[in-house]
């Protein structure tokens, strides 16, 4: 089931796990005003990537030693 970020009308945000056909058919309503004229809210993710330093060069072997080798 998924999680839902909600935002109602009152200004209430609230998380809820609820199944994709009872936020399609709004069965979900606020747990303060009971209202269920519920906006989805978009929370932003932090994505960290890793960099390979430039002097040092790509392992040719990397499928198999993972590029962990210190070639």
């Amino acid at each position: 089931m998924p999680s839902y970020d909600l935002k109602c009308q009152c200004g209430h945000e609230f998380n809820l796990m609820a199944s994709m056909s009872d936020r399609e058919n709004k069965r979900i309503s606020c747990p303060v005003c009971g209202s269920n004229a519920l906006d989805p809210v978009f929370k932003s993710l932090g994505i960290i990537s890793s960099r390979r330093s430039p002097e040092r060069p790509s392992c040719p072997n990397a499928h198999v030693c993972g590029g962990g080798c210190a070639h």
